[in-house]
């Protein structure tokens, strides 16, 4: 059946182990109050049709995977490839949006934390409709905003200005003379500045705790990866299957790792066999556990 399903489906190889291991992500644990919405580049620079170039990223080239992950310990909750457009379509009008209510899908009670690529106004009212909160930040050149809010002339630096609607607030910072920062919020709703020598919106303050959990599980698999050269891109994502894998695995062990105590295979301490015993509670109890430990990295 292989031939066939290369005429239709451009990740036919392995398609069917991918849905296998993005179906239990979810399933293993639920994010905390802060998720994050980005794109991860698996880096890649020999033959195929949806190869990616992504000038902003160390590696340029690659396979582009978009992911929804939880802030306080990077946990990739969904993960999705972007295969390119379909042969002989039109370019996709509003790709942002669509990502991220297909990415957040199943989830309420969260704030979403995005950049200018997803961030508008339309995606902030369909977000609230499944009582998700949207925070990130947005393009100037989106026809919702203000025209003042645009404005950087005659505006002094370390200044905010904020405009408000019935459930949104958007916030135009200046950082220094003739640099204009734009951000669109639906979970704050009064115009908080902190207290710092910058003085920046409270709005902004939460972006910048919240946009890196993507980067950073890029930081971690980078550090710590099984890649092998090849150029076969199916064995490039297999191996970033096992590379996020094995950060999982990791999460999961630091959350049940005693106070004080050191991993150990055998002997005293704690033992590796905690992880069978997780196993063992997350099918008895048929839930999901979720993750209230902050991951540290060295």
């Amino acid at each position: 059946m292989r031939p066939s399903r290369h005429r239709e489906d451009k990740l036919a190889p392995i398609r069917s182990l991918w849905e296998k291991w993005t179906h239990r992500l979810p399933m293993l644990c639920n994010p905390g109050e802060d998720v994050c919405v980005d794109e991860q580049l698996v880096p890649f620079r020999g033959r195929c049709k949806f190869r990616q170039y992504i000038p902003s990223k160390p590696a340029k080239y690659g396979l582009k995977i978009w992911v929804t992950a939880d802030v306080e310990t990077s946990y990739a909750w969904k993960c999705q490839i972007y295969t390119g457009k379909a042969a002989g379509s039109a370019a996709e009008v509003g790709q942002g949006k669509r990502v991220v209510l297909e990415m957040t899908e199943g989830l309420q009670g969260i704030t979403v934390t995005c950049d200018h690529f997803f961030t508008s106004y339309a995606l902030v009212q369909e977000l609230l409709k499944r009582k998700v909160a949207l925070v990130g930040t947005i393009r100037r050149n989106k026809p919702e905003l203000p025209s003042k809010l645009l404005q950087v002339r005659q505006r002094a630096a370390l200044s905010s200005l904020f405009g408000f609607t019935k459930n949104t607030t958007a916030v135009s910072y200046i950082p220094k003379r003739g640099r204009n920062v734009l951000l669109l919020s639906s979970k704050h709703r009064d115009p908080a500045v902190t207290e710092e020598e910058k003085r920046k919106p409270v709005i902004i303050a939460d972006y910048n705790h919240c946009k890196g959990a993507v980067h950073n599980l890029d930081k971690v698999l980078g550090s710590y990866s099984c890649r092998r050269m090849t150029h076969r891109w199916p064995q490039v994502l297999f191996h970033n299957m096992i590379d996020v894998s094995a950060f999982m695995h990791l999460c999961f062990l630091l959350l049940w790792i005693p106070p004080g105590s050191k991993p150990s295979p055998s002997g005293g301490g704690f033992s590796w066999r905690s992880w069978g015993d997780l196993w063992c509670l997350q099918k008895s109890c048929g839930e999901s556990i979720h993750l209230v430990h902050r991951l540290l990295l060295p």
